[in-house]
């Protein structure tokens, strides 16, 4: 090697050696190549072991281990556990998902029951009909009847553009039922002045047991008169003025009477005398206080008034002799010699026997 040979080889020796020495990258070019730059995580800040929900096989399909506690960020309970993921998490950055009831569930309030949906609903159900009943105790109209199963937009519907929907409801029944009461044919409540406070006759269950306290009227309906419609008495839908005499109603059961014949005997035509509100047969009239046919040797011994009472337009006239013996003048006559006052007549047999004894 020549003397300039030597001289180059010392200088890049040199050379080397100085660079190292100032830190500076070495002047020789390295094989191997530069590493690529770490991928970025899809997921955020997300920190957990890949496997909880990928596989050695490949990214795909996810497959989310049953070890992934989902607790940790936000507990899924009732309803929500059975939501698909992509439901909530639009994103793969997961901490990007929401988290307040009003980020998923559309308030269909609008705005007037706040926010906090927690105070009404829970995660088993949005509707869950039993929360909501017990909740509406503590409104002005609490729910009971058929009023429990309604759904809530059947009395919250929005009646105008600026209008609150679920604050300050009216709670009067015509508020939801005027329809009904307008409809009403039997009787017609609209055109007979009915007050729209259905509760007076109406209870939550159904309209058609509707129970009038017709006793407040001063006619409390007893026996056959509690199933009758109330244009039976009510005609023309007249319900008020109306007199509470029996005969403003049977007239034409007291004319058409034969046994006795009511209207020609003169009877009043107050019924309750003999009949009840169960009904017209079995009159009981009280005819022990003039004579006791129901009783003693008389009982059982007549079919019909006009056995004793021979005229039908005068039940103050009656014969005892059609009967007995008596029928026998000569033979009353001998049973009766010597007795003071005696007549073969029926008054005189009635002022001896007042109550129907021989003695």
């Amino acid at each position: 090697m020549t003397t300039r040979s030597r001289m180059f080889v010392l200088g890049v020796l040199i050379a080397l050696v100085a660079a190292r020495m100032a830190g500076d990258r070495p002047l020789v070019r390295e094989s191997r190549a530069a590493e690529p730059p770490a991928a970025k995580n899809p997921h955020g800040e997300y920190r957990e072991d890949c496997a909880l929900c990928h596989s050695a096989k490949g990214w795909k399909p996810v497959r989310i281990s049953s070890k992934f506690d989902h607790g940790r960020f936000l507990p899924l309970v009732g309803a929500h556990a059975a939501v698909s993921c992509m439901q909530c998490h639009k994103s793969l950055d997961f901490a990007m998902a929401p988290t307040a009831c009003v980020d998923c569930h559309a308030d269909v309030h609008n705005g007037e029951l706040g926010a906090d949906c927690a105070r009404c609903h829970g995660t088993r159900s949005f509707v869950d009909r039993n929360d909501h009943i017990r909740l509406h105790r503590a409104t002005r109209f609490p729910l009971a009847g058929a009023h429990t199963t309604l759904d809530c937009e059947m009395c919250h519907r929005l009646a105008a553009p600026d209008a609150n929907t679920y604050v300050n409801t009216p709670s009067e029944c015509s508020s939801c039922h005027l329809e009904n009461y307008q409809a009403t044919a039997d009787p017609d409540h609209d055109a007979v002045g009915f007050p729209t406070d259905c509760v007076q006759c109406h209870d939550q269950f159904a309209w058609s047991r509707a129970r009038f306290d017709h006793a407040f009227t001063g006619f409390a309906l007893t026996g056959a008169h509690v199933p009758l419609a109330c244009d039976r008495c009510h005609a023309g839908g007249v319900f008020t003025g109306l007199s509470p005499d029996c005969v403003s109603c049977h007239q034409d059961d007291y004319d058409g009477t034969s046994d006795p014949g009511h209207a020609a005997a003169g009877f009043p035509t107050t019924c309750t005398q003999c009949h009840n509100t169960r009904g017209w047969d079995g009159a009981n009239f009280n005819h022990a206080a003039f004579f006791p046919i129901n009783s003693g040797v008389h009982a059982g011994k007549w079919s019909s008034c006009d056995v004793c009472h021979t005229s039908s337009t005068n039940y103050s006239d009656f014969s005892c002799l059609g009967c007995h013996p008596h029928s026998d003048k000569a033979d009353t006559d001998g049973h009766h010699e010597g007795e003071n006052g005696y007549a073969y007549d029926s008054n005189a047999c009635y002022g001896c026997h007042p109550d129907g004894r021989k003695e």
